[in-house]
C-alpha cells in the first residue's frame, strides 16, 4: 500500500519571483502553490509564466508538491496561464474562484491530464462543492477565505464564525469524493499563537493541512496537522490491543478506558500511515 502524501503546510510562492521560488527548494514544506495570480502585478502577468516555468524545469524541489495557480479562465491571462502550466514540470493546476464543474472542464480541455485543484472562495462555489469535489480531475480544494469573507459582506474574526458553515461544506464535499482539502490562510504572519488556534481548529474540522504565506508559519502548520508521539503512540496500542482481542475471539478491545473498535483501528492505521510518511520526508 503506497503511503499517504502529506499536504500539511501548503506554501504561496510567488511565480515572478526567482529567488523566492529557489529558497522554497530548501524550505520544509510539503507542497508549493506557485502563485501567477493574486500575488503578481498586471504587467509581471506573462513574465511570471517565463519565469516559473524555467525555474521549474530546473528541478530541485524534492518532494515538494509543486501546484500552479492560474488566473481564472474569464481573465485576458487565464487561457495563456493555462496554455503555459500544460507544459511546466509540476503536478497539478490550482483554478480560482471555481464555481462550477463545467470550469473545471473547460481547464481540463486546456490542461489535459494535469491534476486540478480548486480555489473555494465564493458563495455560489461553497453551494456547489459537491458537483465540484465529484469531477474526476479534481485532487483538491483550497479555501480562499479572505474573499469569502469578502463577499459575504462578513466579519473577520478569531472563531471564524462567518465562514464556519463554508468551511464545513467543503470538508464535507472533499471527504465524500475522496479529495485533499487545505485550509485557507492565516494574514497575521507574526502571530504564532493565533497560527497555532486556527491551525488545530481547522485540524479538528477534518482538514488535511493549511496554506501559508510566510515561511515563518512552517513549523506550526507541520506540527498541528501532522499526529503527534502521543498520537502515535496511541494508535499503536489500540492496534495492538484490537488484534489481541480478535485472538481471543473478541469484537473489541479497551485501551486507557475506552472502547476500541473497527473504526478505532482504522483512523489508528492511517495515523501511522501518516507518521511513516512524514518521517521519510524527514530522512530525505
Amino acid at each position: 500500500m503506497s503511503l499517504p502524501r502529506p499536504f500539511r503546510s501548503v506554501l504561496y510562492i510567488p511565480g515572478s519571483k526567482d529567488r523566492a521560488i529557489n529558497k522554497a527548494r530548501s524550505l520544509p514544506v510539503d507542497a508549493i502553490i506557485f502563485d501567477l495570480e493574486d500575488a503578481v502585478a498586471i504587467d509581471e502577468k506573462a513574465n511570471a509564466r517565463e519565469t516559473l516555468t524555467r525555474e521549474l524545469a530546473e528541478g530541485g524541489f524534492g518532494h515538494r508538491y509543486r501546484i500552479v495557480r492560474i488566473n481564472s479562465l474569464d481573465t485576458i491571462w487565464g487561457k495563456s496561464d493555462a496554455e503555459a502550466v500544460a507544459k511546466m514540470d509540476c503536478d497539478a493546476v490550482l483554478l480560482p474562484k471555481v464555481e462550477s464543474a463545467a470550469q473545471l472542464d473547460a481547464l481540463a480541455a486546456i490542461t489535459g491530464d494535469l491534476r486540478i485543484w480548486a480555489m473555494m472562495e465564493t458563495p455560489m462555489g461553497m453551494l456547489n462543492a459537491r458537483e465540484i469535489a465529484e469531477h474526476p480531475m479534481l485532487e483538491g480544494m483550497v479555501m480562499g477565505t479572505n474573499d469569502l469573507v469578502k463577499d459575504l459582506g462578513a466579519r473577520a474574526t478569531p472563531d471564524r464564525v462567518a465562514v464556519m458553515a463554508s468551511l464545513g461544506l467543503c470538508v464535507l464535499a472533499a471527504k465524500a469524493y475522496g479529495v485533499t482539502v487545505i485550509d485557507g490562510v492565516y494574514n497575521a504572519f507574526k502571530d504564532e499563537e493565533g497560527l497555532r488556534a486556527e491551525c488545530t481548529q481547522g485540524r479538528d474540522m477534518g482538514f488535511d493541512g493549511k496554506t501559508l504565506i510566510h515561511p515563518a508559519q512552517i513549523d506550526t502548520s507541520n506540527e498541528v496537522f501532522g499526529p503527534s508521539e502521543e498520537e502515535v503512540d496511541l494508535a499503536r496500542r489500540q492496534i495492538a490491543a484490537f488484534e489481541a482481542a480478535q485472538r481471543e475471539g473478541q469484537g473489541v478491545a479497551v485501551v486507557d478506558g475506552r472502547i476500541v473498535e473497527n473504526l478505532h483501528v482504522d483512523t489508528a492505521r492511517r495515523v501511522l500511515a501518516q507518521a511513516e510518511a512524514i518521517n521519510q520526508i524527514a530522512a530525505e
